[in-house]
């Protein structure tokens, strides 16, 4: 039997006592603010990533503190209260209310909000979607307004949906269209050119739909993971499809001018395709369209084409909207000896976040006129969650049970009912939303906005309030943290810390096992039950995680950003069954990660069927037939090439190595060269602030590593990249290396012979010069042969510390040092 969580006083005068005492979290003082005010409740580690991405900075530093920040937000929303007739006492009292909430960590708008409320951008909105029309000006006009939005901070949603397919007719040119695919590819080098609000580059959510005749370039288009890197994709499946899909038969290809069927594809052997390359990288995902136009609460404007890039919130072309998450994990209290969710808090903050998210569509300053008309038209917003995962283990509830989506439902439920209900007020005291009329609410109930609830990734603000992230479960009990001098530190779950000091079973060892691991499973130490409420992602079935989103889905105006998560070894039907239970569950799409399997590059042979032999199949037949077999198989469709493939070996997750620096006629490169049980297995270069041909040493180091995990032998890859010669490196004096293949062959061999005792005369340099510091990889250093330090290498890492990242709600994220890919 489980014993009761002591949680000691739960009521609100305690609360910060207990964050404190239980869950390590600290306190500051700012003089600036008045003196009753509560001051913020963050980690070390939370001031960090504010100081970094979200502070005002002023001549290159720091120029407000978190509780400053927290206040400008707030006082800039409330202020909006006078706009509805509210005096200055009110707004006043708002403005405390919008603070404490966040203060306390209870709620947190999105990104954008917290940087620019109050400053000269003003872009408070993080979900975009622009549309994309068929033409080349109106194609171009998408590029240039997106630009503008990254810029801002904002993220963007295209549908390619409306471009004319690959080879198609271009009558005003007489030349042929090059394709929705090949545009793809424009916006992604567009947006690499753009720094996004100063702090990421942009991100981008690109879809088509699985009936448009170049579905199958698409499907394939990211098989490379250096490919299109600014865009996640996803498949717009409609019904008919799936229709298709179970019954075994074909389905008619789209032509978006016509309307007319132009052909048709066996549906089974592109649903294979679709999971064979999400098996392989993660992508693509897939949108269930027709569900997201089920629930368009605005028909009358027109179809929903598109999501924002983590798939989470469907809009109109030209639409945007706000996000917000609830802190579920400070939504408990203890009533009679037990931890139950506090419901009267939980409400009190939903109706509280409602206002605030209504208040930020007035206080926000938009990119362009067209979607501040639209955005002001439906008056969108997105309200959700984070912490689901901590508040289940307060509660002693598993997420893979019956009991974790029991309370996934009632908590969805309640917001959701709590946020229409607070929509009603503000429609009875400000008005409906403009675009009411003719819309699912017409007539059924007053609203002040067209949607209310939207589970979003929380990445950097789940980590700036310390909770776990959005509706996902932990993807780790203990990790372990390596700082800049080399020293590994032991990051242990704030509540699993709590749990063994008040258990019984803390120890600095069992914590350090932990981190080994990763997981509480299979440790003594550890009873039963608190294994069974700390499990990870990666050891719950894919069952749990859907069940989970389709719950918080049941309740969601929009919909739920979430990452299935696999292990490496799962299987294509593993991949197939997931996307057959989504449908059936009504979600609204799903993104599904293998892990490692980013890693896994496939080194192929063989020539692309030419598009005149393409030509010649029949028109809208399909060469495949119906297998007499159940069994999963990848089918061998017509249109895609035979290969013969070498698979390399994962990238593992722990690497040792060294790092040289060596003068090349450009400056300085860094090599370092990285191993693991089985031998090499990867190399990494960095120049230094010279500069020199960074992209050509990274492209030869990424081919050596790869023919490395390939099995190529290491004297065979040295004997041919030695001695290249390079001017630059032959013409300045004292440069004793010909190019930078040459420079990577040398620390290659002289790695090599390290384990020959022959390495007594060279010093691999651990940190260089600060000036010119390599960002890639930290390594070890060795000296006379001697091992001084190790560090670890992820195979997947953050592109900013190099620290190990999460795939999880559809978006990559680093725990470490909170660089997010979304937000």
């Amino acid at each position: 039997m489980r014993p009761i969580l002591k949680v000691r006083d739960f009521s609100q005068n305690r609360r910060e006592e207990f964050l404190r005492e239980s869950w390590g979290l600290m306190l500051s003082f700012v003089e600036s603010l008045p003196k009753t005010w509560l001051r913020a409740n963050l980690t070390p580690n939370a001031r960090v990533i504010l100081e970094k991405r979200y502070l005002k900075q002023e001549n290159g530093k720091v120029a407000e503190s978190p509780e400053e920040m927290l206040y400008r937000v707030a006082s800039v929303i409330a202020q909006i209260e006078e706009k509805f007739g509210k005096g200055k006492k009110e707004v006043k009292e708002l403005t405390k209310s919008f603070y404490e909430m966040m203060a306390k960590l209870e709620f947190m708008p999105n990104s954008p909000t917290l940087m620019n409320a109050g400053r000269d951008l003003g872009q408070l909105s993080a979900c975009f979607v622009l549309p994309i029309d068929d033409s080349m000006e109106e194609i171009f006009d998408a590029i240039k307004n997106a630009a503008i939005i990254h810029k801002s901070g904002g993220g963007t949603g295209f549908s390619f949906s409306r471009l004319r397919p690959k080879n198609s007719t271009v009558r005003s040119t007489g030349g042929v269209a090059s394709g929705p695919v090949s545009f793809m590819k424009v916006f992604n080098a567009a947006t690499e050119a753009v720094k996004q609000g100063g702090t990421r580059r942009g991100a981008n959510m690109g879809i088509l739909r699985v009936d448009h005749p170049d579905i199958l370039e698409f499907i394939t288009c990211k098989e490379d993971n250096k490919e299109i890197t600014n865009f996640n994709i996803s498949v717009g499946i409609t019904e008919a499809f799936m229709k298709a899909v179970q019954e075994k038969a074909q389905y008619n290809l789209i032509d978006p001018h016509s309307k007319e069927a132009v052909g048709q594809l066996y549906a089974p052997d592109v649903f294979t395709m679709i999971v064979d390359r999400a098996w392989r990288n993660g992508e693509p995902g897939v949108i269930f369209i027709d569900r997201l136009n089920r629930d368009n609460p605005t028909p009358q404007l027109g179809e929903i084409e598109a999501t924002n890039p983590c798939g989470e919130q469907p809009l109109l072309p030209n639409e945007a909207c706000n996000l917000g998450s609830i802190n579920l994990k400070l939504m408990v209290t203890e009533k009679d000896g037990k931890v139950v969710v506090d419901w009267e808090r939980l409400g009190t903050i939903t109706r509280t976040a409602t206002r605030f998210l209504d208040n930020v569509i007035e206080a926000n300053t938009y990119p362009l006129p067209a979607i501040e008309a639209m955005v002001k038209g439906n008056r969108k917003i997105g309200l959700g969650v984070m912490g689901f995962a901590d508040m289940l283990i307060l509660l002693q509830a598993s997420y893979a049970s019956e009991d974790g989506v029991e309370y996934a439902e009632k908590i969805m439920n309640f917001i959701q009912t709590e946020a229409r209900l607070e929509s009603q007020r503000l429609a009875e005291e400000r008005g409906n939303f403009p675009n009411y009329k003719g819309s699912i609410y017409d007539g059924v109930r007053p609203l002040r906005n067209a949607t209310l609830t939207t589970i979003a990734p929380t990445g950097t603000i789940s980590m700036i309030c310390g909770a776990s992230s959005g509706v996902e479960p932990l993807f780790a009990v203990a990790y372990t943290k390596t700082v800049m001098d080399g020293t590994a530190l032991i990051e242990v779950n704030p509540i699993f810390q709590s749990f063994a000091e008040e258990y019984g079973f803390n120890s600095p060892e069992l914590m350090r096992k932990i981190a080994e691991k990763g997981t509480v499973l299979g440790f003594s130490e550890v009873p039963n039950w608190v294994q069974e409420v700390f499990v990870t992602a990666q050891e719950i079935d894919p069952e749990w995680h859907i069940r989970i989103q389709a719950a918080f889905q049941k309740y969601t105006d929009n919909a739920v950003s979430k990452t299935i998560n696999f292990a490496n070894e799962a299987t294509h039907e593993d991949i197939a069954k997931a996307y057959e239970l989504a449908y059936e569950l009504n979600c609204k799409g799903l993104t599904v990660y293998r892990d490692g399997s980013r890693e896994e590059q496939v080194l192929s042979t063989g020539i692309a069927k030419k598009a005149d032999e393409k030509a010649t199949e029949p028109k809208g037949q399909a060469s495949n037939t119906e297998s007499d077999s159940d069994e999963f198989v990848i089918p061998k469709m017509p249109f895609i090439p035979e290969v013969n493939t070498v698979l390399p070996r994962p990238r593992p997750t722990t690497t040792t190595g060294v790092t040289e620096k060596i003068r090349i006629g450009c400056g300085n490169l860094y090599v370092s060269v990285m191993a693991d049980e089985k031998g090499i297995c990867e190399i990494f270069t960095n120049t230094g602030r010279a500069g020199g041909c960074s992209s050509q040493s990274e492209a030869t180091a990424r081919l050596i590593s790869i023919a490395l995990r390939s099995g190529i032998s290491v004297d065979a890859i040295i004997e041919q990249v030695k001695g290249i010669r390079c001017p630059a490196c032959i013409r300045r004096e004292g440069v004793k290396v010909t190019s930078c293949p040459d420079a990577i062959a040398r620390v290659i061999k002289e790695y090599v012979e390290l384990g020959k005792g022959k390495m007594n005369s060279v010093t691999f340099k651990t940190e260089p010069e600060v000036e010119e510091k390599p960002v890639q990889s930290k390594s070890a250093s060795f000296t006379g042969g001697q091992k001084v330090r190790s560090t670890v290498a992820e195979a997947n890492s953050c592109p900013e510390c190099g620290m190990g990242i999460n795939h999880e709600s559809g978006c990559v994220v680093c725990t470490h040092c909170g660089y997010s890919k979304c937000g």
